[in-house]
C-alpha cells in the first residue's frame, strides 16, 4: 500500500504549500502532512505528518481522515490500531473519498477492525469503483472472480480488471493477464480455479491475482 498525493491538491513549491498549511487551508494541511509522510521535499517524519493530518481532519477534510486511517493501519507515528483505522476510513468514506471507500472495503473483506463482511466490502468497493478509482475497480474484479460477496462472474471480473488496467493499475494489469491465461482453460474443462495459483509462472506472487490498496 503506497500513499500517493491527490492530484487536485497543487500548491506550487514546498514553501508555498507550507504557507498555505500554516494559514489554515485544510487541503494544504493534508498535502503538507503527506509530504512528511512520504519524505517528499522534507525529511520523513510520521509525527509531523500526523500533526498536519489531524489539523485538517478536525475540520472534516476527507483526504486527511483517510491518511490518518492509513497511519493507524500501518502503525506509522502511532501504535497499530485497526479499530481506529476503520473509524477514520469511515469518516472519509462517508464523505465520498474513493481511497477511503476502498480501504474500508478491504477492512470489511479481511475482518480488520470490523466483523468480516464480504457484502459490505463489495458495497464500499462499488462506491469507489463508480468514481473511477482503479484500485477499487481491481478489487471489485477480484470479488467477482472469487465469488466474494457477489455471485461469481468471470465476465464481470474481466470488465472491472480492464477498466482499472486501462488506467495503468499494475495489479489489475497483472490480474487481467492471468485471467487471459487461466480462464480459457477453465472454460474448456482443463484444470480448476482452485489450482490456478500453482500453475506457471514460477512463483505464487507472480501468478495469483492480487488485491490493490491506496
Amino acid at each position: 500500500m503506497v500513499l500517493k498525493p491527490d492530484a487536485a491538491n497543487s500548491f506550487g513549491t514546498i514553501d508555498e504549500l507550507r504557507g498555505a498549511a500554516e494559514q489554515g487551508d485544510p487541503q494544504a494541511q493534508s498535502e503538507f502532512g503527506w509530504r512528511y509522510h512520504a519524505g517528499d521535499g522534507v525529511a520523513k517524519d510520521f509525527a509531523q505528518a500526523l500533526m498536519w493530518y489531524r489539523k485538517a481532519a478536525a475540520v472534516g477534510e476527507p483526504s486527511a481522515q483517510n491518511r490518518i486511517g492509513v497511519c493507524y493501519e500501518r502503525g506509522e507515528g502511532v501504535e497499530p490500531d485497526f479499530a481506529q483505522a476503520v473509524h477514520w476510513y469511515r469518516q472519509a468514506a462517508e464523505k465520498g473519498n474513493a481511497k477511503a471507500q476502498n480501504n474500508l472495503g478491504y477492512c470489511y473483506q479481511e475482518g480488520k477492525g470490523v466483523p468480516q463482511d464480504a457484502s459490505e466490502a463489495v458495497r464500499w468497493y462499488q462506491q469507489a469503483a463508480a468514481q473511477g478509482y482503479s484500485h477499487a475497480q481491481n478489487n471489485l474484479g477480484r470479488c467477482y472472480e472469487d465469488g466474494l460477496g457477489v455471485v461469481m462472474d468471470f465476465s464481470k471480473a474481466v470488465t472491472w480488471y480492464r477498466l482499472a488496467a486501462d488506467q495503468g493499475d499494475a495489479e489489475a494489469q497483472n490480474n487481467l493477464g492471468i485471467s487471459s491465461m487461466i480462464w480459457p482453460k477453465l472454460r474448456s474443462g482443463i484444470g480448476s480455479r482452485q489450482n490456478k495459483a500453482t500453475q506457471e509462472p514460477s512463483s505464487t506472487s507472480d501468478c495469483a491475482t492480487k488485491w490493490a490498496r491506496v
